[in-house]
Parts: structure tokens; sequence; C-alpha cells
């Protein structure tokens, strides 16, 4: 009964692990009194279709009717919590916040020894909301196995077609479509800037190139990933390309960060041991962080070992977003005590700050799409989750656009368009530079 209270936390995870998609799970020898399998924006024309198969029972002849499946929203589970609290039922399937789907006790041969071999039933949610499956057990100790596998889709009677994808989310395909054609048409300006800028070019700027490109397939393949789940329920294959562009996107970004924060390629030619080591430590970690986002996506939030690799994804990615940002304080530091030594004042300054603007940005874009986003998503109505994908990709996009434009390729020698004056002004400045603490 004590796992009943846990199921807020669920509500928690489901914002960012259900892909509303034909869901098939496993469940083995289970005793959790509370097993949520799947979270989903119902309209007024929406379905469930629930199979259980191969269903098998430690105990036999308990009482069934407190085991069985039910649509519950975040809501009516806290008037459910209250009801247990107060001794008013003694099961969650007692209540008359849920909506019941099936029990047990209708199983026509619930024996361990023989068990039931296939269970299909239908259930139409004509009220708008979103709603988790959730699977109750309150027979103390009583092992559960079985099949589930849950297809859940709205139906729009206009065009006579069905909506795989959670009320909310349905428009994410062409949002992610429009954000690719964006990535796009920015490879396109990116080569054409190295094409004019070819004397100027260095290695670092063929190296964002791949960067954009790796993010514009990593859209593209999002896209056809969402599209086919929206029509189908299944995403055919094309998830596999998702995540293995999306790890490929995600290391060579985390790279390009730390490279720029090193002035690798256009300040210098070489990385120190320690600005290598960053990297030693960041790449494998992504790789980490890459393999825990697959098997929380896949797995769903049914699994016993979701909070643990929930805790493996939030402590590695946010060592990674630390670590990042030491390159880039270490070049802060070296252009302060270039400009105190060699004489060039006004062009230390104008890299200094640039640096500064980049730690700063850098900064936000990883409160912003870590803490922002997440409060967005945690806030909006189960109708606009849309919204949260819309503000993580325009941050991106902003920082992508940051990172180019003040990293471009120049052709001017900004040594010859100094004059005294500029000069003794920048040494000024760098005097009082020391108030600038990171």
């Amino acid at each position: 009964m004590k796992s009943l209270f846990l199921l807020p936390l669920f509500f928690t995870f489901f914002l960012l692990t259900t892909r509303a998609e034909i869901r098939f799970s496993e469940i083995r020898s289970d005793q959790r009194s509370t097993i949520p399998f799947d979270e989903f924006g119902f309209t007024h024309s929406g379905y469930l279709n629930l199979t259980v198969t191969d269903i098998s029972l430690s105990t036999p002849g308990p009482d069934l009717s407190l085991v069985g499946f039910f649509l519950c929203t975040h809501e009516s589970w806290l008037q459910v919590l209250e009801q247990l609290q107060e001794n008013e039922i003694q099961c969650s399937l007692q209540s008359n916040y849920i909506k019941p789907i099936f029990t047990f006790d209708h199983l026509e041969n619930p024996n361990p020894t023989y068990p039931t071999r296939h269970l299909n039933t239908s259930f139409k949610v004509s009220e708008s909301n979103l709603f988790t499956l959730v699977f109750a057990n309150c027979v103390p100790n009583l092992k559960v196995s079985m099949n589930v596998q849950s297809v859940m889709y709205n139906f729009n009677p206009k065009t006579k077609t069905y909506d795989f994808l959670s009320a909310g989310k349905t428009s994410l395909p062409l949002i992610y479509f429009v954000f690719f054609l964006v990535y796009l048409f920015l490879g396109a300006v990116w080569v054409y800037t190295l094409y004019k800028k070819r004397l100027s070019v260095h290695r670092i700027h063929f190296f964002m190139l791949a960067v954009m490109i790796l993010k514009a397939f990593n859209l593209l393949f999002e896209t056809e990933d969402k599209s086919y789940i929206k029509r189908t329920g299944s995403a055919h294959g094309w998830d596999v390309l998702f995540y293995i562009f999306s790890f490929l996107k995600g290391i060579t970004l985390f790279t390009l960060i730390v490279l720029i924060g090193t002035g690798w390629s256009f300040l210098k030619p070489y990385l120190q041991d320690k600005e290598k080591k960053v990297l030693i430590v960041v790449i494998p970690l992504q790789v980490v962080s890459n393999v825990a986002q697959v098997v929380i996506d896949e797995s769903g939030p049914y699994g016993e070992n979701l909070y643990t690799w929930k805790q493996v994804f939030l402590v590695v990615d946010i060592i990674c977003c630390c670590a990042v940002l030491f390159p880039i304080v270490w070049s802060i530091k070296k252009l302060r005590e270039a400009a105190r030594t060699d004489g060039k004042a006004a062009v230390n300054l104008m890299k200094l700050t640039l640096f500064r603007q980049y730690y700063v940005v850098v900064i936000c874009y990883i409160y912003f799409t870590r803490v922002v986003v997440y409060a967005l998503e945690s806030i909006t109505s189960y109708k606009y989750q849309w919204t949260g994908v819309v503000a993580a990709e325009l941050a991106t996009l902003g920082f992508y656009v940051f990172t180019g434009y003040n990293f471009r390729p120049k052709m001017h020698n900004p040594y010859l368009a100094i004059d005294d004056e500029e000069e003794e002004a920048a040494a000024e400045a760098l005097k009082l530079d020391d108030e600038f603490e990171l």
C-alpha cells in the first residue's frame, strides 16, 4: 500500500518519458501495488485498446476484484490518495474518482496453474483530459506476471483518421520539420560564408558545420519518428536513426563548446593537457547520458529501474554542463594575463569581451534548456505540451546563431584598425577588469 503514495513521482516522470505510441510491456512476478503504464492526452473521441496475455498469479483464490486496470488523471489521483489516507477505501480500484477498465475477477480462468492466455478489451474515453493507465494490485504478497499491450489514440470524425500522438503533441511532426528547414537554410548560409571567407577559415569552422548538419538530420529523423507514430502508433525504425543522430549531435555539441572555450584552431592550434582531460571526461559521459535517455524512452514509466536511470541521466548531464564551462574560464584568465604583458590591450579586450559573452550565453542556454523548459512543461496544460519543444528548440537555435555569428571567419586584421586613443582606453578598461569574477 505504501507504494501507492509514490505515484505522484511517476506523473512527474511522464512529462519526459511518455512517447504515446503502441507500447508492449512484460511484467514478471511483480508485487508492486501500483504500476503506471502510459500517459495520454485524450480528446472527446479517445479510445484505449488493452490486450493482456499470459496472465499468471502466484497465489490461488485471492480477491481478484482488488486487481485490475484503471484510468486516472493527476487531480483525481490526489483525491484517491486522500480517500486511502482517511480509510474510506481499501484499494484504489474502489474509488469513484477513477475510470475502471478491467478487474481480474472477470477472468474466465484465474487459476494460476492454468492461466488465461488472452484478454482483450476496448474502452471509449469521452472526457477530454490527460489520463494515465494504471495497474493496481491491492492483494498483499500477490505476484503477477503478464504481457500488456496498450494502444491509446484519438479519432477525428471529420477526417476519419486516427491520431496516436497525445493531444498537445499532435503538431510535433510539423514543428520539427519547420526547425529542420531552418537549420538547412543556416547550413547553406554557413557553407557560403566558409567559401567567401575561405582564406580565414579554421578547422573549428568545419567542425561547426558538422554540428549543424547533425542537428538538422536529428530533427529530420525526429520528424519522421513522430509522423509515423502519429499515423500508425509505431516509429517503424525511425527512432533508431533518431537515437543515433541524437547521440552524435550531443557529443559534437559539447565537444564544440569545449573547443571554442579553449580557443582551439582560431587562437591556438593545440590543446593543453587539462583541456584534453575535459574532453576525455565529457565524451564518455555523453555516451552514458545518451544510453540512459534511450533506456528511459524505451522501457516506459512502468520500469522498476526508471528512477535509477533518471538519476543517472540527471547527474551525468549536470557534470557535462559544468565541465564545459572550465575551458571558457581558463581562456578568460589567460587573456587577462596576456593583456598585462604583451601590450596589446585593445585586441585582448575584444577577445576577453567575446569570451565573457560566450560564458554567459552558455550558462543561460544550459539553464534555460534544463530548468526553464522543464518548468514550462510542468505548468503547461497537456493541450499545449508542444510549447516546451518549441521553447527548447528556439533556445538551441539562438545558441547556434550566436556561436556562429561571433566566431565566424573574419578577413580584417584587428591590429590595423586600432589607434593610440583606443589602445589607452582599452588599457584603462582592463585595469578595472578584476571586478569581473566568474
